[in-house]
């Protein structure tokens, strides 16, 4: 699935009744061995600052309705010995260690549970669910990429009112690496695998847009191109090298500002190539930097 942000398309606010779940639950109705391995009386497993539980109709009350009222709990239903069940469900475990304790994750196991999994209307494993303040607020079956399930976890803290910054995504760290040490294949390979992941990825946009410019200023002598250039305005491709360089050179305003005067002097296949070009050279600051933002509107007004 592409995006596990799911709404009525599995279920709607309120659809998923608990209140049948709801009731005491006497500590002599706990089972002694939870049915995955983890503790079953609502304190973290081990692993530190985990906050991991396993759920049974005993305990749902107390780990998941009572839990969810005082932070996030994400409920997984999987079963041990189904192979998607049995990949993701560490994936979730780590991320919940990242968490620190901001949110719960209860694992219900379908087989043990049947009906617990029959109230969440579970049709098939993994699935997972968030429940806030009490009442489910979003859902989404099957496996997802890890960069999506981390935007789903942040708008899931975000509905329960906890604030939690992201950890970097270490294969960013490593497309780095290989940027800076001039290994461009393996730098442009690596950035386009999150934007694969995550197509929204700013920081993986702007390293992919780098890996471009390190490659066409490849062997060009700054002085050189900059020179040819000032000597052939109205020269494409002499003046998109030179853009190239300036922005390495720390000079993107100036960079701007020359592609911006081509566009008012170009026009047709040449326009769109300067233009394309630098909208490529923007991805590389971000969209809040007050100098895109001026050198966009200065590409607005050079256009209509």
């Amino acid at each position: 699935m592409s995006d596990p942000r799911i709404t009525s398309s599995i279920f709607t606010r309120g659809a998923v009744d608990l209140s049948t779940l709801r009731g005491p639950a006497p500590a002599s109705s706990r089972p002694g061995t939870p049915p995955q391995g983890g503790p079953s009386n609502g304190a973290p497993a081990a692993g530190g600052d985990t906050a991991i539980v396993d759920v049974t109709e005993a305990t749902i009350q107390s780990d998941v309705l009572e839990r969810s009222m005082a932070m996030p709990v994400v409920v997984f239903f999987g079963a041990a010995g189904f192979p998607e069940s049995d990949e993701f469900a560490p994936v979730l475990e780590r991320l919940n260690a990242e968490g620190g304790g901001s949110w719960v994750l209860a694992r219900v196991d379908v087989q043990e549970n049947p009906r617990i999994a029959q109230m969440f209307r579970v049709q098939g494993i993994p699935m997972v669910y968030a429940v806030v303040g009490g009442q489910p607020v979003d859902a989404f079956s099957g496996v997802v990429p890890e960069a999506q399930l981390r935007q789903w976890l942040q708008a899931v803290l975000k509905a329960g009112g906890v604030t939690v910054a992201e950890p970097e995504d270490p294969r960013l760290d490593e497309a780095d690496d290989a940027l800076m040490s001039g290994d461009l294949d393996a730098a442009e390979q690596a950035y386009r695998k999150i934007l694969a992941d995550a197509p929204a990825d700013a920081a993986a946009t702007a390293g992919l847009a780098q890996v471009g410019v390190a490659r066409r200023v490849a062997g060009a002598d700054p002085a050189t191109a900059l020179a040819a250039a000032e000597s052939a305005p109205d020269d494409v491709a002499a003046q998109l090298l030179a853009a190239d360089i300036e922005v390495l050179s720390g000079l993107a305003e100036q960079a701007y500002s020359r592609l911006v005067g081509l566009v008012r002097r170009t026009a047709g296949e040449d326009r769109e190539t300067v233009r394309q070009h630098l909208v490529s050279l923007f991805s590389i600051a971000g969209p809040d930097d007050p100098a895109v933002a001026s050198a966009r509107r200065a590409l607005a007004s050079a256009l209509f």
